[in-house]
């Protein structure tokens, strides 16, 4: 382990009383200040859930992962699943919806369903106790490109930025870009946060403020956006806008509603630069993650290093990790990097 590194931190315990297990520091663990002007760093930093009530990892294996969305069991690719699975083929078999037929992430399939199903089944999340008694209620649906309206291992990152807004000292105001569903937004605004939410596809925009409804949370303070991400910083940037907060899952390719094209290799580096400005002298955080793309999290470590040059407080740097229900094998899903002012 590299010097400054402080190995994982688990996360939620899949039972019907869970909470999240954000663990601090020793004093032993704390990064070193950094002379050249960056954020004190921590990595590699692996925050692993082992899900909630509405959620579990079942199984992996040869390719593919059996997963519980709330009432449904359901099986997608997985490259990264190299292993063995450790349950009998009859227990795959017996899923409730199997996906099929893409090649990647980026590609369109379709859904083959062992009896008929709808289109979309209610889901839940509790927000940590201490952020208050706060559930989240949302829609999960099949689409074409594989994912079900959420990403479960967001969750250390959702009770994270949760607390942050809670423990401020005012209402902060967060960005959160290529918001897709909502979730994310809505627990920043169930915590304290004022939220402005982006997104280009009209239709995720829609689905979100589904979730809303269906969460009875409609007088959040959340204001919709309709429009591309990149675009959309830069303006905000021209009217010398400033957030307290802002959350970045962006996807590795990407169209805006008027054909603006997304790279993440050739877009991220920008877009770092543009929200390092729109940052407030005394913002609260920043949180990157990074889906199917051939690098490293020390590539976003380094990106985001430069970018939030000159701030205090802690760069943490690593990969979200899915552990398989009953404690077995872990499953990474995605690259991250998130700078908080505090420890």
């Amino acid at each position: 382990m590299k010097k400054g590194g402080i190995g994982k931190k688990v996360g939620f315990r899949a039972s019907a009383d869970y909470e999240p297990a954000m663990q601090n520091p020793s004093p032993a663990e704390m990064p070193e200040l950094r002379s050249d002007g960056r954020p004190a760093a921590r990595w590699p930093l692996m925050l692993e859930t082992e899900g909630w009530p509405d959620y579990a990892l079942i199984d992996s294996g040869h390719g593919r992962k059996l997963e519980r969305y709330g009432r449904y069991r359901i099986v997608r690719p997985e490259a990264q699943a190299l292993w063995t699975p450790r349950l009998s083929e009859a227990e795959w078999d017996n899923a409730d919806a199997v996906f099929t037929g893409a090649k990647d992430e980026d590609s369109d399939g379709r859904w083959r369903y062992k009896k008929p199903l709808g289109e979309t089944w209610p889901m839940a999340w509790k927000l940590p106790r201490e952020t208050g008694d706060n559930e989240i209620r949302f829609l999960g649906r099949f689409t074409a490109f594989r994912h079900v309206g959420f990403f479960p291992e967001q969750e250390m990152h959702w009770a994270w930025f949760a607390r942050l807004c809670k423990q401020a000292t005012r209402r902060p105001k967060v960005l959160n870009l290529f918001g897709y569903t909502g979730i994310a937004s809505f627990v920043a605004a169930l915590s304290g946060a004022e939220v402005t939410h982006v997104d280009a596809s009209k239709k995720a925009i829609g689905w979100a403020r589904e979730n809303q409804t269906m969460s009875g949370i409609a007088d959040l303070p959340v204001r919709w956006i309709v429009d591309d991400a990149m675009k959309f910083v830069q303006r905000e940037v021209r009217r010398g806008s400033r957030y307290d907060g802002i959350i970045l899952d962006p996807p590795k390719f990407g169209r805006g509603p008027n054909g603006e094209v997304w790279g993440i290799f050739e877009k991220l580096p920008e877009m770092m630069r543009l929200c390092r400005q729109l940052l407030a002298d005394d913002a609260l955080f920043l949180c990157l993650s990074a889906y199917s793309i051939r690098a490293s999290f020390m590539a976003v470590h380094e990106l985001s290093a430069e970018a939030l040059a000159g701030l205090p407080g802690t760069l943490e740097s690593g990969e979200l990790l899915l552990r398989e229900e009953g404690g077995g094998r872990v499953l990474s899903t995605s690259l991250f990097s998130r700078w908080s002012r505090g420890s």
